[in-house]
Formats: structure tokens, C-alpha cells, sequence
């Protein structure tokens, strides 16, 4: 559904279905053994203000370092992609980072997709009066399901931005999926500026998911309260705990809920089990090398052509082309 806003340059479409559509998918994460819920429901209007305390605190070195990265290379990152390009950033949140590109890069359009509506209406109607000779396409929608809203793209050679290393969220074998319908939408022409977080000693990384504030873990156990809200589920957080810890094995961090008592929690009708101790999968952040990550991507037909790093060599941007 299209949406008027104050804002002549900014353009708003609800391309995100009913909540009652993910009732189904929500059940069978919580039947599995063990427990899971998709980490896009992290991101209700609490979520995403929670997650942008996050990216300042101390601990939480990527966002830091990804700026950084932008920051100092965005002249180069700007004549490799070339100007005038359709600039796609899925989950863009607050649209912070693409702030940094938007004027060595001259974008014809720029579209930030996110699924949170609100919050997505707010930030696109800042962008546009920040930058009022910027098209701004605002869709929500949840990127990982079908693109029903491809119709909705403005014309032009398409580059998708994907930083804080969302990419890491998803297991291999599905960023490998990912990537390559980013190379369909993208075609022969077009490329793909990422943000990838890099394999690193396991301290620094369990830091930043075990903020000392807090923060991370009031943004884990929100996600409880989104599906309540939502889908009528009768979550009680009081009775969970946040737990997160660096996989090295996996090369990746785990971010789980944990059931700190027996309980059951009704869902849609449905009595789920929670033995103490039990706990759901909310999320995975998977460390990459180089090496590795330029390979993945060339399974999906993707070329590694530059990459950027901070100082300390924590985090890494690349560009990508179809090959």
C-alpha cells in the first residue's frame, strides 16, 4: 500500500503481510529442538531504537569500525561503484550508514527497505528533507521472504548496500542463497557494497554481544514482547535470560533466550514446553576471513572486485560484481 508523506521526495510502500501470515512459521521455530525465532523479529519500533544504543556502546566495536571504514574510503567506494546508480540498502534502520555514501556517491534513487514500518516512515521523511534533491523509496518488507516488491525498484542500474554485517546473521548456505538473488536483482551491471564482520580472538567478540549495560540483552528479551504484541503469544521475559557466547568452532556468535524455569507459553492455541534451563535461538553473527567470504559470494556468481578495512583490521567492506 502506498502512502502520501510530507515529504515530495520520499515515497512510502507497505509491502510487509498481515502478522497472522507468520503464525505458522512462528510454531514450527518453536517446535524445534531447539527452540528458535527468526531474528527479524528483533525489530519492532523497541528493537530498533534498542539496537541503535547498541551500535554506540563501548563493547560493540562493528558499527564503530564500519563508519570508520566508510568514512575514510567513501571517495573510493564512490568512484568503484560509479554515480547515479539505484542505491538498494535492505534493513536499513536509521539509514546512518547509507548518510555516509549519499553525497560522493550520487545516487539517481535511493531505497531503504526495512520491516519495521514506523520506523522505517520516520527515517525515510529525514533522509528526504536532509536531502531533498535524493529520491527516496521507502518499502517495507522482509527481504529474506519472496520480493513481491521488485515492481516497486525506480529504473537504473541497481547496487544493493548491505553493512553491519547482516550478511552474518544468516547460516552459509543461506547467505549463499541471499547473495545470489542479490545477484539476480542486481544483473550484469550493477553490484553489491557489503559489510562483513572479521574472524578475531573470541574475547572481543563475546564483549560486544555482553554489553555491561545491558542493552544487548533488553534488546534479546524484546523480542519476546514483539511476538506478544503481535501474535498473541503470553511471553513472561521476567522468566527468561539473555545468553550469548563466540562459537569458535562455528565461527560464530550464538545469541539464545534462556527458559530460567519449567514453564509453558500458549501460542496461537498451542502449549509450548520449556524445560528449565531450555533455551531459544534467536540469532547467529557468523565471523568471516576474506578468503572465505569472497568465495561464498563466488558460488552465487558474485566477484569480489575491492575491499576496505578499519585500522585495527576488526571489520571489512567489499564490493562485489556479477562475474
Amino acid at each position: 500500500m502506498d502512502q502520501a508523506s510530507a515529504s515530495p521526495n520520499v515515497h512510502f510502500h507497505d509491502a510487509y503481510p498481515a502478522p497472522t501470515d507468520s503464525h505458522p512459521e512462528l510454531l514450527r521455530g518453536l517446535r524445534q529442538a531447539p527452540k528458535r525465532i527468526d531474528p527479524k523479529w528483533f525489530y519492532d519500533a523497541r528493537g530498533s531504537a534498542l539496537f541503535e544504543q547498541i551500535t554506540q556502546l563501548p563493547e560493540y566495536y562493528p558499527t564503530r569500525a564500519e563508519i570508520a571504514i566508510l568514512s575514510a574510503h567513501r571517495d573510493a567506494i564512490a568512484e568503484r561503484i560509479g554515480n547515479g546508480c539505484v542505491f538498494i540498502e535492505p534493513g536499513s534502520g536509521n539509514c546512518a550508514k547509507a548518510k555516509l555514501l549519499l553525497d560522493a556517491l550520487q545516487p539517481s534513487a535511493y531505497v531503504p527497505l526495512d520491516i519495521s514500518a514506523n520506523f522505517l516512515r520516520d527515517a525515510a521523511l529525514q533522509l528526504g528533507a536532509q536531502y531533498p534533491w535524493l529520491a527516496v523509496q521507502a518499502i517495507c518488507a522482509d527481504f529474506n521472504c519472496e520480493w513481491t516488491w521488485l515492481d516497486r525498484l525506480p529504473p537504473g542500474r541497481r547496487v544493493v548496500f548491505y553493512p553491519g554485517s547482516t550478511i552474518g546473521n544468516l547460516e552459509p548456505a543461506a547467505a549463499g542463497r541471499f547473495l545470489a538473488r542479490v545477484r539476480k536483482l542486481v544483473g550484469t551491471d550493477g553490484g553489491m557494497l557489503v559489510g562483513v564482520d572479521l574472524h578475531k580472538p573470541s574475547a572481543r567478540i563475546n564483549a560486544a554481544y555482553n554489553d555491561a549495560q545491558g542493552v544487548t540483552a533488553r534488546f534479546n528479551l524484546n523480542i519476546l514482547e514483539h511476538i506478544n504484541a503481535q501474535l498473541g503469544t503470553r511471553f513472561d521475559t521476567t522468566r527468561f535470560s539473555h545468553r550469548a557466547f563466540y562459537n569458535s568452532e562455528q565461527r560464530r556468535i550464538e545469541m539464545h533466550l534462556v527458559s530460567d524455569e519449567a514453564q509453558t507459553v500458549k501460542c496461537n492455541g498451542e502449549t509450548i514446553v520449556f524445560e528449565h534451563g531450555e533455551t531459544i535461538h534467536t540469532e547467529n553473527s557468523y565471523k568471516y576471513s576474506v578468503e572465505d567470504f569472497a568465495a561464498l559470494a563466488a558460488t552465487a556468481g558474485l566477484q569480489l572486485q575491492q575491499s576496505w578495512f578499519d585500522a585495527e583490521q576488526l571489520f571489512s567492506v567489499h564490493y562485489l560484481e556479477a562475474d
